[in-house]
């Protein structure tokens, strides 16, 4: 299917790894001029090389830190205004800890990372989103956020809120033809998933390709998902083909999610 991306232009928050990564370079592929955001800029860079060899053309690479107003600021400078069409807010974290073991300073770092940091973000390219006359903004969120689990108290929550926002905003931008949805992963084989795999490996005494298998075990697809896999849907609800689909919360999951 063509997507309809020629000439769009694309943001990538949290784009240099992972889901956000992988929709980059579908992105790209569909031919939309592609700009991706982080933290990191070695990881950033080694993700342009990436993209460069995968789908042919570099992205555009920014240094920010979504969380940081300042930085934000510099990344609406150095984009100059340009008409936006296409957000993907893709940064974000969890947290592996019992309820009881958090403190306030744990509970309030998250937020800022995982809530405050995507408000930030919307509410400064929210000016180069109306100039784009029909943008398209997801939010990845999680399915932990309707289907809470064990001892990851802080991402079941405010992946929760990045849901609850994402819909207010459809609701309140929808007249301005901006579309907005999320997308919750389920379990997908991310670097965060791997470096978790390994550390409840070592804690627990066994091999990384056994604590993957319990962790696909009920999961009706009996398997992992991949960022490729997360990605095909955040590049179709960023594209013009998605013109009529808004407010929805949309899980790539395998069938985790038990909910009707």
């Amino acid at each position: 299917m063509d997507l309809g991306m020629q000439g769009r232009f694309a943001l990538v928050i949290g784009g240099s790894s992972g889901i956000g990564l992988a929709t980059a370079g579908q992105l790209l592929r569909e031919g939309a001029r592609v700009a991706i955001a982080g933290r990191d800029p070695a990881r950033l860079a080694s993700a342009a090389a990436t993209l460069m060899e995968e789908a042919g053309t570099a992205p555009e690479t920014i240094v920010c830190d979504q969380a940081d107003p300042a930085s934000l600021a510099a990344l609406v400078d150095k984009l100059g205004g340009l008409p936006l069409h296409a957000l993907v807010c893709a940064a974000g974290g969890s947290r592996r800890s019992a309820f009881g073991d958090l403190s306030d300073e744990a509970w309030l770092e998250n937020y800022e990372f995982n809530i405050l940091g995507t408000v930030r973000a919307v509410r400064a390219l929210l000016p180069m989103l109306r100039a784009a006359g029909d943008a398209r903004v997801v939010l990845l969120g999680a399915v932990s956020a309707r289907q809470p689990t064990a001892h990851q108290v802080v991402s079941n929550v405010h992946k929760a809120g990045v849901l609850a926002l994402a819909k207010t905003l459809s609701l309140e931008l929808a007249a301005e033809g901006i579309a907005v949805n999320s997308v919750s992963p389920g379990r997908a084989l991310t670097p965060l998933w791997q470096s978790r795999a390994k550390q409840m490996a070592a804690d627990e005494g066994i091999s990384e390709a056994e604590v993957l298998a319990r962790v696909a075990s009920d999961i009706p697809m009996g398997r992992l998902g991949t960022p490729a896999e997360v990605a095909a849907m955040v590049s179709f609800l960023v594209s013009p083909v998605a013109a009529y689909v808004t407010g929805q919360a949309i899980a790539v999951d395998g069938g985790l999610s038990r909910g009707v």
